[in-house]
């Protein structure tokens, strides 16, 4: 199979790569480096299935032409930034809407009819259903980047329905393990290293939240494309547990062996439009056989243990 992939030096995205690539199948990687590293696609540039092409999604003429040849997509390129969402409003709308069009408008112009998104729990806003379901109604929109990310998940249904694409929509709790480069550990192991006596905490630690593994999260991922041949279909991916935020602290002070004193900003929610309770029903993932490997605390410890033997990633942000 021939595969493109959007955001390919993406943390997701190019671990889905190297997981492609050791299948035997053939990969072209797209992406424009703004985020993304090329650290990341160090082993995919050493087979000679893959191809990397620096670009930019919003460029549509040259998406439309580096997508030639291929069978599925597998779109991950994205602002992911959630929590600065409110500094740079049009971000998300450029980034996840319009460069989602652009990627369906490609596949159309290159008549490739199958794509996979990287979709969030955040669509869900502050959830009313807990477990969260897949066809919970969706409450008012909390933040930009989960409202720009679910007008791409309705023009993937637009086109499947108009256009005839098979579509897959994943909507992940967050992620973790290696090649994590934005989010809560991250920011915690950063800032103790630069001060191992305090850890200011936004919110108030009482946040409940659920993670998922990336090898579980690429597992999923598969799994879903394998099996599941609905015209579109939506899937949450996460573990059927949650944590506080003081527990992944206490997890991460354990593995560093330091006890810093804790200050907390004291609201319920980190930032403006952060959601104090993310739960998701993952019935539907696990009845096509699928588990998680991982618990929420190791996979926070194997994140935790990468940062500290990848400290050049700290140093680029």
């Amino acid at each position: 199979m021939n595969y493109f992939i959007t955001g390919a030096a993406g943390f997701i995205a190019s671990n889905l790569a190297d997981y492609l690539l050791s299948q035997g199948h053939c990969v072209v990687g797209f992406d424009n480096f703004s985020t993304g590293q090329r650290e990341f696609l160090k082993n995919a540039n050493l087979n000679d299935n893959f191809k990397l092409i620096q670009g930019d999604i919003l460029e549509l003429n040259e998406l439309k032409q580096a997508m030639r040849g291929s069978e599925f997509v597998f779109h991950f390129a994205a602002n992911a930034d959630v929590r600065f969402g409110l500094d740079h409003p049009e971000r998300d709308l450029q980034q996840n809407t319009i460069g989602t069009f652009n990627v369906l408008e490609g596949m159309r112009e290159n008549g490739i009819k199958k794509i996979a998104f990287s979709s969030t729990g955040s669509v869900y806003g502050e959830a009313e259903v807990i477990p969260t379901p897949e066809n919970a109604p969706f409450p008012v929109q909390t933040s930009l980047y989960g409202a720009s990310k679910l007008s791409g998940e309705s023009l993937l249904s637009a086109y499947a329905e108009g256009f005839g694409f098979q579509v897959w929509i994943f909507r992940f709790v967050s992620i973790l393990g290696e090649r994590y480069s934005h989010g809560h550990v991250f920011d915690f192991y950063k800032s103790l290293l630069s001060d191992p006596t305090t850890l200011q905490v936004l919110g108030d630690g009482k946040q409940r939240k659920s993670y998922l593994y990336i090898g579980d999260c690429i597992s999923a991922i598969m799994i879903a494309v394998e099996k599941s041949t609905d015209k579109v279909n939506i899937f949450n991916l996460g573990t059927d547990e949650y944590c506080q935020v003081n527990d992944s602290i206490s997890w991460i002070l354990k593995q560093l062996s330091i006890s810093p004193k804790l200050q907390y900003t004291g609201s319920k929610r980190g930032w403006i439009g952060d959601n104090p309770f993310i739960f998701l029903d993952c019935s539907k993932i696990r009845s096509l056989g699928w588990k998680p490997e991982f618990t929420i605390e190791s996979g926070i410890i194997k994140t935790l243990e990468y940062l500290q033997q990848n400290h050049w990633l700290l140093n680029r942000h």
